[in-house]
């Protein structure tokens, strides 16, 4: 039997759990987001700052195994950490993010090669080149007119 098939990659759909806790939709895979006790949320799962942090550390992590699989260096032990702080003032975001690569057993020839790759992962790209955004809020119609709205 074939498996079901999977949709097509480039949608993501969030919708709400409960509270501040929403599950996202990723061809086929589902991850939860919520928000810390401390900001109103039940803290049942990381926040969506968390994972873009994650996103962007896990980007590296995928560009630094493949690195050290083309070189003959095991994946044993590959790690990779990422610190950041949020800005102080508005808008809300991360202020500075800072990636720490530990890749054991790598010839000290092959250090730079392996932090130019992982610095050009696609993530990381997309911050230093911002895709164009675009929003749209649509909503229910008043009582009496047919569809939704789209402002």
């Amino acid at each position: 039997m074939d498996p079901e098939p999977r949709p097509a990659p480039g949608l993501v759909e969030v919708v709400p759990v409960v509270g501040d806790a929403y599950e996202i939709r990723v061809r086929g895979h589902a991850l939860t987001v919520d928000q810390p006790l401390s900001d109103g949320g039940k803290d049942t799962a990381p926040t969506p700052v968390e994972l873009f942090v994650a996103a962007v550390a896990s980007c590296a992590a995928h560009y630094a195994g493949r690195f050290l699989d083309r070189h003959g260096v095991g994946r044993d032990g590959l790690s990779v950490r990422a610190r950041f702080r949020m800005a102080n003032d508005r808008p809300a975001r991360v202020a500075s993010l800072s990636l720490t690569v530990v890749a054991p057993e790598l010839p000290p020839e092959k250090v730079a090669a392996l932090r130019a790759v992982v610095a050009h992962c696609t993530v990381s790209n997309s911050l230093t080149r911002p895709p164009e955004t675009e929003l749209r809020v649509i909503h229910s119609s008043p009582e009496g007119a047919r569809g939704p709205l789209e402002t």
